[in-house]
């Protein structure tokens, strides 16, 4: 329907004054007209209304307080980075190795991957092995050396000093 097209002369007959006291009227001759049960069914329905629309306005109000309540929770929650492992180069690894095993001769350093492993038949070769494992603690720059696998003394099988040491970066990433 077009605004121009509606006939607004029409609703001239509800702005008389005599249409409010037709209304009053129409509101005292209605129990006598639509009868008490329907005024009755038409009031618990207005009461239940007005009660279903008075819980949703609690509700809610609630429910806005803990979205609130939700919000400055998670403002307080630290954000904290992730910290992984990101294993070295084997090339990297393996030129270390080969310029650990010049320098201590008496030990056999072998690298594998990320990984050196540094040993000897004799225990007499303790110091220089202890050393050799030192050295590669301060190896390269931002390096995490964690010994994997261990042996020294008689325990052990073949070879009497044993270390097997991974080569890590430490990786920070970026809080989510």
């Amino acid at each position: 329907m077009d605004f121009k097209s509606f006939d607004w002369r029409s609703l001239q007959k509800y702005m008389k004054p005599q249409a409010s006291e037709d209304l009053n009227r129409f509101l005292e001759n209605l129990p006598q007209t639509a009868g008490q049960n329907a005024l009755i069914a038409a009031g618990i329905a207005w009461a239940a209304a007005g009660a279903l629309g008075l819980y949703a306005t609690i509700q809610t109000q609630k429910m806005i307080t803990l979205r609130a309540e939700l919000k400055q929770v998670e403002a307080l929650k630290p954000m904290v980075p992730k910290v992984t492992d990101v294993p070295v180069p084997a090339a990297d690894v393996k030129s270390f190795a080969e310029n650990l095993a010049q320098i201590y001769r008496g030990l056999k350093i072998q690298a594998s991957g990320s990984s050196i492993q540094v040993s000897s038949t004799d225990t007499s070769r303790f110091a220089e092995f202890r050393e050799a494992i030192g050295h590669m603690q301060n190896g390269g720059t931002g390096w995490r050396v964690t010994v994997d696998r261990m042996c020294v003394g008689r325990e052990c099988d073949k070879d009497k000093l044993i270390a097997l040491l991974k080569v890590n970066k430490v990786s920070v990433d970026k809080p989510k």
